[in-house]
């Protein structure tokens, strides 16, 4: 197929063709045989395949293992504001349509890959938004997307009153940008004083500090996984273990438990959980700890608790770490297990893509077994629906929560 626009035009190897082919959008570094030209970093470029074929055209980098991340395959796509507007507007009513419209004060506006953005998060809390860019080709563009994204939801009678910028992770030194945060300077307009606000999430507000809280300030995937928790804690002693800010634990304490522990290594997340707590009238049956969970969970005594919660950050964020990470994973479980009384309540999660299901499904019922119990199984389910899963990028499908009775 001949090209109208000069795009520098990357030949690319079988290999790599097959891969896209199958749907996956990223061109690794290795694949790429031949360049008509050296792009800049983050400039656009065709990606053919040893016969010519038009594969689609994506966002190059100079420094990524990820050479090229398309994002169309189609031949006649123009990528001007009007491009993005139209995908932005895409995303948003998927949100729409997935989320009530009590939901949409707090949720993912861009979930990366899965809604066309490579490399960018969009969070939206009440009226902020939070941005998350890890790819070249997305920092080169933001001064468009940006007040794209903030005109869209405006436009639909949303409240935005600022961008806050969270490039603070570690991961972007991979794609030669530098680390950072601050507000973002849209056109004309001055940003709020203050990085804290407030959501309300299932019913319950939450304090939220975009500069200071983990990743974009809050996690938002497990939202209906909450709601799923509250419906089982009535009349139970609840623990939550890595709180963070309370929200597993205000979400049991709310569905009607009888006491709630909340356990976080952080003593910043448990004042914020505890706030969190008093702010919507439950701190009376909730208590909150400083602790690290792997030195708490030994020194239980069975019948302590019959509703035990664990949803730990991700134990590893490479393959190489995996084996690691599973041992980390099995010893927690396997001592929440082993506090459980029969009859007892469990939830448990990982929220690692590189901890695939199946290693984690044979993660559990190794621990159940060395527990000495039998797991029955009450709900499997998965991030919340703005975080969508293409099912040909599996670095999409991340979040693994099971719910299980102890028998």
């Amino acid at each position: 197929m001949k090209l109208e626009r000069e795009y520098p035009r990357f030949v690319i190897t079988k290999k790599g063709t097959r891969w896209v082919e199958q749907g996956h959008p990223w061109i690794y570094a290795e694949e790429i045989m031949e360049k008509s030209a050296e792009p800049e970093n983050g400039a656009l470029c065709d990606a053919v395949s040893e016969g010519g074929k038009y594969l689609g055209t994506g966002l190059y980098s100079r420094h990524s293992k990820i050479g090229l991340r398309l994002i169309s395959r189609n031949a006649n796509d123009r990528f001007d504001a009007a491009f993005w507007r139209r995908r932005v507007q895409y995303a948003w009513d998927y949100r729409k349509t997935v989320l009530g419209p009590a939901d949409l004060g707090c949720c993912r506006v861009i979930f990366g890959e899965a809604d066309g953005f490579p490399g960018l998060t969009v969070d939206r809390f009440d009226n902020l938004l939070v941005t998350q860019t890890l790819s070249v080709g997305m920092e080169k563009r933001k001064d468009t997307l940006f007040p794209l994204i903030v005109e869209v939801l405006r436009a639909d009678g949303q409240r935005i009153d600022g961008v806050f910028e969270r490039n603070d992770a570690a991961i972007r030194s991979l794609e030669g940008l530098e680390q950072g945060k601050g507000w973002f300077a849209l056109p004309g307009e001055t940003p709020p004083e203050s990085p804290v606000t407030e959501i309300c999430e299932n019913g319950i507000f939450y304090a939220v500090d975009v500069e200071n809280g983990q990743k974009t300030g809050f996690f938002l995937d497990q939202k209906y996984n909450r709601l799923a928790v509250a419906r089982l804690a009535k009349g139970r002693r609840v623990l939550d273990c890595f709180t963070h800010t309370g929200s597993f634990a205000l979400n049991a304490a709310k569905g009607g438990a009888a006491h709630v522990t909340a356990v976080d290594v952080s003593e910043s997340a448990i004042a914020m959980a505890e706030a969190n707590a008093r702010r919507n009238g439950l701190a009376e049956r909730m208590d909150f700890v400083a602790a690290d969970v792997f030195d708490l969970l030994p020194n239980l005594k069975k019948g302590d608790y019959d509703f035990i919660i664990l949803d730990p950050p991700a134990f590893t964020k490479s393959r190489r770490t995996v084996d690691r990470a599973e041992r980390g994973y099995k010893e927690i479980n396997l001592r929440a297990l082993r506090a459980l009384p029969r009859g007892g309540y469990f939830a448990t999660a990982s929220c690692s893509h590189f901890m695939p299901s199946e290693l984690f499904v044979k993660m559990l019922k190794s621990a159940a077994l060395d527990a000495g119990v039998e797991l029955r199984q009450i709900e499997a389910r998965q991030q919340a629906p703005d975080h969508p899963i293409l099912w040909n990028v599996p670095e999409t499908d991340y979040l693994k929560f099971y719910i299980f009775q102890v028998v």
